[in-house]
């Protein structure tokens, strides 16, 4: 014979709710009265309560469940509520379920705006002087590896560095160049339209050296290299943090550190000079062609004027800052791939906030260079 479907019936005895429950409290069988059930759970909020359970034919959890939370209502029953009428093994499957209950819903908090504005300013600052600190703290982690591997020297895994050589550095040498060589060429176009109003177009020639070998060859290369490479960093060890190979490498005696950050650092810090020349180079060539073809500037005369005033101070002003921006974005694209948390939503969020880190800080060190170039006169 077929079981009856799950029903309830309301009683008010002295004051005090009884829910009377019979039938087959199964998952096939409850769907029609859980909206029924939720109505009865907030209409009794505040009030006590008995469940009878003599009536119910099958139980299974789905079931047991529904009259848990009908019964802990945002927990606001007394000593006087309480279940009756289960058997032994309903009142053991109503144990294991209370503990597994989810929590009440809290109706949103509405305050005042102000307030509500400082507080999120408030926590914003404080996350970032936290974040901060694990940042430094990473940073000595990663310099303390460094100085291990400088006195073991056979624990430097060259085959890694090579590979993050390659992929990090040579394969983003096209894009790089590229963007470099427009760069130049704009600023160029840029000179031949205002310098030519002053009669002074051969100026042309310092305008594009100058900001092409001290800011923007090495600059436009770091911005590249954060998202194209840093971001790439996040991602590869966010994905090893997901799937627990990280955890793996530590169960097998291998200290992460060694074997992934350290070689994409250092990959990084040898070849961010390398394509900031090629980005310089590249640049002046782009201005060379676009001072040629609008200006008349021979590429004779730009050569022999780039060899007359520029000196070679503007280069390494601009090569000099190449492996402080290499460090900066290899070591926040690793320290945000290590803060991965298991989800790919994670992961998303922290390979976004790899490229604004990185980016940031790029800014702010360019910035520092800038003053104290100009503090020392370089």
């Amino acid at each position: 014979m077929a079981d009856s479907a799950a029903q309830f019936d309301t009683d008010i005895q002295k004051g005090i709710l009884r829910l009377i429950a019979h039938g087959d409290w199964r998952a096939r069988s409850v769907g029609p009265i859980d909206s029924r059930l939720r109505d009865f759970s907030d209409d009794s909020v505040g009030r006590d309560l008995v469940i009878d359970m003599t009536g119910i034919e099958r139980l299974d959890t789905t079931g047991a469940m529904l009259l848990q939370r009908t019964f802990f209502a945002c927990d606001s029953r007394t000593s006087a509520s309480k279940i009756v009428g289960a058997t032994d093994p309903q009142r053991a499957l109503m144990e294991q379920i209370q503990h597994h209950l989810a929590p009440c819903h809290i109706a949103p908090y509405h305050g005042n705006a102000f307030v509500v504005v400082l507080e999120r300013l408030g926590q914003a600052v404080a996350n970032t002087y936290y974040s901060a600190l694990e940042l430094m703290s990473f940073i000595g982690a990663v310099l303390a590896t460094f100085w291990k591997v400088v006195r073991q020297p056979s624990h430097f895994r060259w085959t890694s560095t090579v590979h993050h050589m390659e992929e990090a550095g040579l394969d983003a040498i096209p894009i790089v160049g590229l963007m470099s060589f427009l760069i130049g060429a704009v600023v160029a176009f840029m000179g031949a339209k205002i310098l030519s109003l002053f009669n002074a177009d051969i100026f042309t020639v310092e305008l594009v050296g100058i900001s092409v070998l001290r800011e923007f060859g090495v600059l436009l290369s770091a911005i590249l290299i954060a998202g194209r490479s840093g971001s790439a960093f996040t991602a590869q060890i966010g994905s090893m943090k997901i799937r627990e190979e990280i955890d793996a490498m530590r169960v097998l005696g291998l200290d992460p550190m060694e074997v992934l950050v350290l070689p994409r650092v250092i990959a990084l810090v040898v070849m961010l000079p390398i394509i900031a020349f090629i980005a310089a180079f590249l640049g002046v060539v782009g201005g060379a062609l676009v001072a040629a073809s609008a200006m008349d500037i021979s590429i004779a005369l730009f050569v022999a004027r780039f060899e007359e005033t520029i000196i070679l101070n503007h280069f390494w002003a601009g090569m000099i800052k190449a492996p402080f921006f290499a460090f900066v974005i290899a070591v926040i694209g690793c320290f945000q791939g290590m803060e991965v948390e298991g989800s790919a939503e994670s992961l998303g969020q922290r390979t976004t906030l790899s490229v604004v880190q990185a980016l940031f800080l790029v800014i702010v060190i360019d910035a520092f260079f800038a003053m104290f170039y100009l503090e020392i006169d370089f």
